[in-house]
């Protein structure tokens, strides 16, 4: 049985680029290019590549990048669109959960939530965070936005829900202060106009835990902030306000 972030993305590539949340795309890799000082010799491996919008970005400005999604029909959406920008991308179908890189890339992205924490369990998402820690050289950067535990926590589900900017999220939110793991009905359509109904799951993160799991994941340094879509900012402190947490991290 396929699992719900399975099901979203048979058939969401052209939808899921129409999202509001996916138009920050040159903003954010100006963040990304600025982090590794515009380095283009560094080989970057975008994990839950999606359709690819980070990474075709990067390699329109001269990097080499391999990027990763499960989704068969995300990753052909990609080789689409980097055909049509005129970019070479290495687009593979795999599994974040199982990366098979060992030290090849300088840097790692893991942005609007591709992978890490869609999963559902506590041991997968850790998994995605050693597959990246074990992806890089020594010296290498990950860049990962989450979402950010502080933001439901803090609200009443009433509040939380007339602010969540996720376009198409449904009824019936449940925040469990136990797991933080939110669960939800998400109605939407896919490429072809048909409605989509799925019960969805996600892990949510407060800063002091992120921190511990990727330095238990093999990472040395942890920089915490708050993630403005667009425009990412190492000048920007993470508060209950964001809904999600960028994190750069050094391996």
């Amino acid at each position: 049985m396929k699992k719900w972030y399975e099901e979203l993305f048979t058939d969401y590539a052209d939808a899921y680029d129409r999202q509001p949340f996916t138009q920050g795309t040159p903003g954010e890799c100006d963040f990304i290019e600025k982090e590794i000082a515009g380095d283009r010799t560094m080989a970057i491996l975008d994990i839950g590549c999606g359709t690819g919008r980070h990474a075709i970005e990067m390699a329109r400005r001269g990097y080499r990048v391999t990027g990763v999604d499960l989704s068969p029909s995300q990753i052909e959406a990609a080789r689409i669109k980097a055909a049509a920008a005129g970019v070479p991308v290495d687009f593979r179908v795999g599994d974040a959960r199982t990366l098979d890189f060992h030290g090849e890339f300088g840097l790692a992205l893991l942005l609007c939530e591709g992978a890490f924490p869609l999963m559902e369990t506590d041991e997968m998402n850790f998994a995605i965070l050693r597959g990246a820690a074990r992806a890089l050289f020594p010296g290498g950067k990950l860049i990962l936005t989450t979402l950010n535990g502080l933001f439901p926590l803090l609200r009443s589900m009433g509040s939380f829900e007339s602010e969540n900017p996720v376009q198409g999220a449904g009824a019936g939110r449940d925040f469990d202060l136990l797991t933080f793991r939110m669960r939800s009905r998400l109605n939407t359509f896919d490429d072809h106009g048909r409605p989509i109904a799925l019960d969805y799951d996600e892990r949510w993160y407060v800063p002091s835990e992120l921190t511990w799991l990727l330095k238990q994941a093999g990472f040395a340094a942890v920089d915490i902030f708050g993630a403005n879509l667009g425009a990412f900012s190492r000048s920007d402190p993470l508060t209950a306000d964001n809904f999600e947490i960028l994190a750069v991290v050094t391996k």
